[in-house]
């Protein structure tokens, strides 16, 4: 039974001095810039909207309305806006045009930091 025990206890002395002797090997971190091709894209077209006609309807030009339209060969319609309405309009009109003008700003951040990036590797 010594002799059972000894061989084991020789078997895994032999086993364990293997895993911790020491990987004598050098751990080599390279770090290389890998430039993004990101080509620049043409801007969309201009937004172009056709010119439109507002005239004012009241009381007072009812009928001169309704014979300017009759001449134009337009059929009666009414398309109203309160007071308020036309102030809120106005707002999201020019809400939109600031969410508009950031937006090209943001673009032009971008197409610059991207031209910056060409410009740099070519100067290596």
């Amino acid at each position: 039974m010594k002799l059972h025990h000894l061989a084991l206890l020789a078997t895994s002395l032999l086993l364990l001095s293997n895993c911790t002797k020491a990987i004598d090997k050098e751990v080599v971190i390279q770090k290389d810039y890998v430039k993004q091709n990101i080509p620049l894209q043409e801007p969309p077209r201009p937004v172009d909207f056709p010119d439109s006609e507002w005239f004012v309807v009241s009381e007072e030009n009812l009928d001169a309305a309704l014979q300017r339209i009759k001449e134009e060969g337009g059929s009666i319609t009414f398309m109203a806006i309160t007071p308020k309405g036309y102030e809120n309009l106005a707002i999201g009109v020019n809400d939109l045009r600031r969410y508009i003008l950031q937006q090209k700003q943001i673009i032009a951040y971008y197409e610059k930091a991207i031209q910056g990036d060409t410009k740099d590797t070519e100067k290596k």
